[in-house]
């Protein structure tokens, strides 16, 4: 008789989704062996191309989020916002989107409004252009009568699929093999704002302080510190899996360990309030207006004030050091000198909030 891990094995389930541990495994073992192509292998947020006028990079998306409009954001802007940033982490400079729409029937033609009015200003917002694009309509499906909060609900009307396009910088060199001990890990500011929002949103909780997506683009951000002078060895958005899902890809790509202060993670104190009434560990947590950016060390200073001098980075923080300590592992160093270890999420804590 086959248990309910074979099972899981066997057939897509929900986790596979979720940035974790299963869905490395979902790629390793049944998406990068029949594709057989190199550009694949390093697993970055986008492909680079080489071109006659300079290396492009290309990159695509889709996103699922429910609900479709939640504080601060929406679907649109989260669908550019998040293009933009795979780009811009790859050291590019985003150039143009393509826009692909699956409309449910019975969508609202007022919210398709919203969001394509999102959509463009977050474009502009941006300096990208959406240059081509697609539109499918399906038919209305039948959802159920009672969604559980903990499975990822049934389809609210709207999918959108972007792919985008970007000049690589000259001279950037993001490599995750060059990491090395020593190295420092920074983010531009606090930690799990989206996810939360979206979470809160769907269990009806309401906070003092209200919490707000992150979710913007990056791209000017990423570009101040690129030419800040600083030595940027690696650059990640935490998105699926959070924090923890980006520090165990460097930890397991660099046979490197990471120590990860607690005390100097930026969090909110309502982002933290409500990861507590959820049940949610923040650094697992999505995330989709922070940039993890390793650095080396002599360079810090000058990274933290590039990041520090740009309106989405006034929060940044160094929050870890890379060592060479062995067995390579990610620790968090408690408030009380404790030591944790951090993994990848196993599979998706939050169902579709990206």
């Amino acid at each position: 008789m086959k248990n309910s891990t074979t099972r899981e094995i066997e057939h897509v389930v929900l986790a596979h989704g979720g940035g974790g541990e299963l869905m490395a495994r979902l790629i390793r073992d049944h998406l990068l062996p029949p594709l057989k192509n190199e550009r694949l292998a390093p697993l970055t947020d986008g492909a680079v191309l080489p071109w006659t006028a300079g290396d492009l990079v290309f990159t695509t998306d889709s996103y699922v989020v429910t609900p479709l409009e939640f504080p601060g954001g929406d679907i649109g802007r989260l669908a550019v916002a998040g293009t933009v940033n795979d780009l811009a982490v790859m050291g590019a400079e985003p150039v143009a989107l393509s826009l692909g729409l699956i409309l449910e029937e019975g969508l609202p033609l007022e919210v398709l409004d919203g969001i394509l009015a999102s959509i463009a200003a977050t474009a502009a917002e941006a300096g990208v252009t959406i240059v081509t694009g697609d539109t499918k309509v399906i038919e209305r499906r039948k959802k159920p009568a009672a969604e559980s909060q903990t499975a990822a609900p049934a389809a609210d009307g709207l999918f959108i699929n972007t792919a985008g396009v970007g000049r690589r910088r000259p001279g950037v060199n993001l490599d995750i093999k060059r990491i090395a001990p020593g190295d420092l890990i920074l983010i531009n500011g606090t930690l799990a704002d989206h996810g939360l929002t979206i979470m809160s949103v769907r269990n009806g909780i309401e906070f003092e302080s209200a919490l707000r997506t992150d979710a913007a683009p990056l791209n000017g951000l990423i570009g101040q510190l690129l030419d800040c002078g600083a030595d940027v060895k690696f650059l990640r958005d935490p998105t699926r899996g959070g924090l923890a899902g980006v520090l165990a890809d460097i930890c397991e790509a660099t046979s490197l360990s990471i120590d990860v202060a607690e005390d100097q993670v930026p969090i909110s104190r309502t982002a933290r309030h409500a990861a507590e009434m959820l049940g949610l560990d923040p650094l697992t947590v999505a995330n989709e207006g922070k940039v993890v950016a390793v650095i080396a060390p002599q360079h810090v200073e000058q990274a933290l004030r590039a990041l520090r001098n740009h309106p989405l980075g006034k929060s940044a923080a160094v929050i870890a050091e890379v060592t060479g300590a062995a067995p390579p592992l990610v620790e968090l160093i408690t408030r009380v000198g404790g030591r944790r270890i951090i993994q990848r999420p196993y599979g998706e804590e939050l169902p579709r909030i990206c």
